[in-house]
């Protein structure tokens, strides 16, 4: 099928159809693996203002390697509806180049879906739920409050090919798991029930596989909060509480595509402690990897403040590892039967720059932020932190029941995650 595609894109650039403007040729690209390391599924990003292209409105980039066309998507990466990144992902072997060729096409290739978003909310307590790419909370408007829970499973979730997680957008702002069985995208109705209400069903097993993570209190996998010298503060709040500490919170799927899935998320007016801040927070996630990146910013920050990126330590009794010999990141680690009731292996990870890890120490085991390490960050106003979460679950891959293999998977993808690619005009 690969070679189908690529066959029909050349054979109307070679006729000189209306496949592609006058104005557009293709682009021979240059890609270097600059590492030693084998690389799997390493994520590409080329910008629009790099390719060959006057009017693009009509006609679609296409990655063609050899004989293969590589799944590709174009993504807005600015908010606005006018795309200008091309990303893809490519295996390399150590220090290998690889010459791409970037031709354009009136017709999209359906490509295998190896990443999605969900989103769904019902409008009152007996409508049926609803997809939805966007949504505004008011601080008003927590369950508590309104008397039922609005979101499909209580808020966004995204997933690739390997693990899923999901957000509680509901007030919370904590970081849940979906454990992964299979490699193909989970049902669109995962937290629906067959009259199209809200309903936690994903806690039982499934093909697909379940939710596996107890959250409670805690920040979940990769949620953040802001810590003082005397306070940690919670971005939003708990279950049991009926008014937001966030005036208002926006959600968007800002690109769902075959490689790539973006949300974004805005916190405007957090007050906690006599201060407010506005957050920004992109979480995106591409095939291959067992987890995803998140990149916060933060706006009012007067100076006293460091980041928290939490990790969930609610059925943990292991020793949290601090694995600090790659050069960029830093690795806080646990890996027990960590998931509901200790039933099965889980490995969990959190991969921190370097330059900005200022240690870890453990949340209180009660109150509205607990049960969780949390690493933390230096963090100045405005400028953007970035870092990864990682879960293996044993019913995902079996040798995830080892922690030593867990802990040599995370130190490859920490490698991985670390090397740049050369890209070549």
């Amino acid at each position: 099928m690969k070679k189908i595609i690529y066959s029909l894109v050349l054979f109307s650039f070679l006729l000189g159809t209306s496949c592609a403007s006058p104005e557009v040729k293709n682009q021979e690209i240059q890609l270097t693996n600059t590492s030693k390391i084998k690389l799997v599924d390493k994520p590409i990003s080329i910008k629009r203002t790099q390719l060959m292209v006057i009017d693009s409105t009509a006609i679609h980039p296409i990655v063609i390697s050899g004989t293969d066309t590589i799944a590709s998507q174009v993504n807005a990466t600015d908010g606005d509806a006018v795309w200008d990144e091309l990303f893809f992902v490519m295996d390399f072997a150590p220090e290998e180049t690889k010459n791409i060729t970037i031709a354009w096409s009136e017709q999209l290739p359906k490509y295998p879906q190896r990443t999605s978003a969900r989103f769904g909310k019902r409008a009152s307590k007996d409508a049926p739920v609803k997809p939805k790419t966007q949504e505004t909370m008011l601080a008003n408007e927590l369950p508590l409050t309104i008397g039922y829970q609005q979101y499909q499973t209580d808020g966004p979730s995204w997933e690739n090919d390997k693990v899923g997680f999901r957000h509680y957008f509901d007030g919370r702002n904590a970081k849940d798991l979906f454990g992964k069985k299979t490699t193909a995208i989970s049902p669109e109705n995962v937290g629906i029930s067959a009259d199209g209400a809200v309903e936690d069903n994903y806690h039982t097993m499934e093909d697909w596989g379940r939710d596996v993570l107890a959250v409670g209190n805690s920040l979940g996998i990769g949620g953040f909060g802001l810590a003082t010298e005397n306070s940690l503060m919670r971005l939003g709040v708990t279950v049991n509480d009926a008014i937001n500490n966030v005036e208002k919170t926006t959600f968007k799927i800002q690109n769902e595509g075959p490689v790539n899935s973006v949300l974004q998320y805005h916190y405007n007016q957090w007050k906690i402690n006599d201060r407010v801040y506005n957050v920004t927070e992109t979480t995106s996630i591409w095939p291959g990897i067992y987890g995803y990146q998140n990149t916060v910013s933060i706006n009012g920050l007067t100076g006293d403040e460091n980041l928290i990126v939490g990790l969930v330590n609610i059925h943990n009794d292991m020793p949290l590892e601090v694995i600090k010999n790659n050069s960029k990141y830093v690795i806080l680690l646990t890996h027990d039967k960590q998931s509901y009731d200790k039933e099965w292996w889980l490995g969990m990870a959190i991969i921190l720059p370097k330059e900005k890890y200022l240690g870890y120490m453990e949340a209180p085991k009660t109150g509205n932020l607990s049960n969780s390490y949390l690493a933390i960050l230096d963090i100045k106003d405005n400028e953007p932190v970035k870092y990864f979460a990682i879960a293996g679950w044993e019913l995902s891959v079996e040798k995830f029941v080892d922690r030593n293999e867990f802990i040599t998977y995370v130190l490859d993808m920490t490698d991985q995650l670390s090397v740049n690619i050369k890209i070549t005009l």
